[in-house]
């Protein structure tokens, strides 16, 4: 998976902006105005997601390619790297389920205001 696949899939969940609130590097994927996905443009060797506690422990476990969110909140964000042994099946799973972590975490009223829009 490339930047710019990725960067579509992100893109077809209901309510995602783009944008570069930190620095012209690292392109972050909001829903509600929460993040959900973080990546460097230039060189895409990462992206951290949110995830489940207990899930994230058990991924970083299992792959090589999964490990505490950098920068991030450790227990609750990973990085997954994009050359490793974490296929893009598994790459679109786990951003999926952050997408969902997050739009589950919004107010009605904002979840309700994505749908109609």
């Amino acid at each position: 998976m490339n930047l710019e696949e990725y960067r579509d899939y992100c893109l077809s969940f209901n309510g995602v902006t783009e944008g570069f609130p930190f620095d012209s590097q690292t392109l972050v994927f909001k829903v509600g105005g929460k993040m959900f996905a973080l990546c460097d443009v230039d060189l895409f060797d990462g992206i951290n997601l949110k995830c489940d506690p207990d899930r994230a422990l058990e991924l970083r476990e299992s792959h090589q390619g999964i490990r505490g969110g950098y920068h991030m909140n450790k227990r609750h964000w990973n990085t997954v790297e994009t050359n490793s042994d974490v296929d893009d099946e598994l790459i679109r799973e786990l951003t999926k389920h952050s997408y969902e972590l997050i739009y589950a975490s919004l107010p009605k009223k904002i979840r309700d205001e994505l749908q109609a829009g």
